[in-house]
């Protein structure tokens, strides 16, 4: 440690040159870099068991009891780095003390989700030999790249305004700083070392070195995308307060009946798009999705009269789903890194390439019992893993709404057959389609399983959700 702090966290992002930057502090004597110490899936890197003696399963237990381990560190000021889906519990140690050093690396977004997209594409995420480069080019998705950015900005967003909250400030670093050994030297002054370097590391190359036009297979997709977007948020209402993102991207529009959908995951939300596409007479990828901030507003002040709507689903109902849906199953659609943890930490039992014959009717009752103890943990801040928007309390949900406008009418699941063709006869469709109901789980339904100690255990970790909407016993 030094004489104004005792440990340090960086503060960065997939693709940010997080690694290059942690190299080149591993470089100075007197400091020490543990790499993703807060990763959920792992603990430093993905090759490592532990950290300073702390395993992962102590580090998920007491993740406070890791940075004290970093903080006793002999003769070196240590730390880590730390992105925005880490152990959400650690961000509110870091910045409450003072004696954190907090380094912020950004990057140009577009920049660094090309980065990403090539090497999903290669496979490789580091490149330290220039003839064992592989090239691809990056494939644009214009709603995936609007999730992206809104998710580094609320995270910017919270870092500053806690910062400027309790009176702290931040050392930033530009990707196109970790270039300049003085920036690094800087650096390390800053953090309290009189030491410097002669010469930046040079074991880690940049993998794409060309115009971000050139490495994307559609770049005129993407600049088309791009028009679209609020750069300078001149429509936008400033708001420093913390804040859950409304989720833009995931509306639903009529592209004639002037309804708007804002779908909460885990609920019947196929269902509801395949209605709402009916009644506009058009397949559901011909309703206006993916839309941004801007292109909402554009839709609402093109639609006066128009209405807008979400539907809830009993918490017992949107749990199961949920976990027959997104972690039970493997492969694609499949939440596999968040499944593979809880089969290893979580001890969730069940098969490791999903549903197969020996899959019985009591190994699911056990397996979605322990699910619903980890959501029990998750939603209470207890776990590395992020509270996913599917298992997030659908309260908490209907409030990140609100930034732009909370939905008109919350509809229940259980009432749609009647209430959704209301909605759309005081809109001017007089003869809406039906609804359809959710096709029931699989490989179990839920009425197999259910019964009152399970009712009785959602109701605790969903209690706010009963209150709000007046859930009561799903059967």
């Amino acid at each position: 440690m030094t004489e104004q702090f005792d440990y340090f966290i960086v503060f960065a992002e997939m693709r940010t040159g997080s690694n290059f930057l942690e190299v080149n502090l591993n470089a100075f004597d007197g400091l020490v870099c543990h790499g993703e110490a807060f990763n959920p899936h792992f603990i430093g890197y993905p090759n490592k068991t532990e950290i300073l003696s702390i395993t992962q399963d102590e580090r998920d237990q007491n993740p406070a009891q890791l940075i004290g381990e970093i903080k006793a560190q002999n003769g070196a000021l240590g730390g880590f780095r730390y992105f925005h889906d880490h152990d959400p519990r650690v961000l509110d140690i870091a910045l409450e003390d003072p004696r954190c050093a907090k380094i912020i690396l950004t990057r140009n977004p577009l920049d660094s989700y090309v980065s990403w997209k090539i090497a999903q594409a290669t496979g490789q995420w580091k490149l330290t030999n220039v003839t064992r480069r592989r090239e691809a080019l990056a494939d644009f998705d214009g709603a995936e790249f609007s999730r992206h950015v809104e998710a580094l900005q609320d995270f910017q967003v919270l870092l500053m305004n806690r910062m400027q909250k309790s009176g702290q400030t931040a050392f930033y670093v530009a990707y196109e700083d970790l270039q300049s050994v003085d920036v690094m030297n800087g650096l390390a002054r800053w953090l309290g070392l009189s030491d410097t370097l002669e010469s930046l590391d040079d074991s880690l190359k940049r993998q794409n070195p060309a115009p971000v036009l050139s490495k994307v297979a559609n770049a005129d997709e993407m600049t088309v995308a791009l028009s679209g977007m609020d750069r300078f948020n001149l429509t936008r209402t400033p708001n420093f307060e913390p804040r859950r993102g409304p989720s833009v991207p995931g509306y639903v529009a009529g592209v004639v009946t002037p309804l708007l959908y804002m779908p909460v995951q885990g609920g019947p939300v196929a269902e509801v798009v395949n209605w709402l596409a009916g009644l506009d007479g058009v397949e559901a990828d011909g309703l206006l999705t993916k839309m941004n901030q801007k292109q909402l507003r554009q839709w609402r002040n093109g639609n006066p009269g128009n209405r807008s709507f979400t539907v809830v689903r009993h918490p017992v109902a949107r749990a199961h789903a949920v976990f027959c849906e997104k972690i039970l199953p493997a492969g694609s659609g499949s939440f596999n890194r968040i499944r593979e943890t809880l089969r290893k930490r979580f001890k969730l039992s069940i098969p490791k390439d999903g549903p197969n014959p020996n899959y019985s009717l009591a190994d699911h009752r056990v397996a979605f019992d322990t699910f619903l103890d980890f959501l029990r943990a998750n939603l209470a801040g207890q776990t590395a893993i992020r509270v996913d928007a599917t298992w997030a309390s659908q309260s908490q949900v209907l409030s990140g709404f609100s930034e732009l406008g909370s939905p008109d009418q919350i509809l229940r699941e259980d009432e749609l057959a009647e209430e959704l063709p209301h909605l759309a006869r005081r809109v001017g469709r007089m003869k809406p389609g039906e609804v359809s109901v959710a096709a029931a789980d699989r490989p179990y339904a839920l009425e197999e399983i259910y019964d009152a100690a399970l009712e009785e255990k959602v109701a605790k970790i969903y209690k706010r959700d009963y209150m709000m909407f007046g859930f009561g016993a799903w059967r």
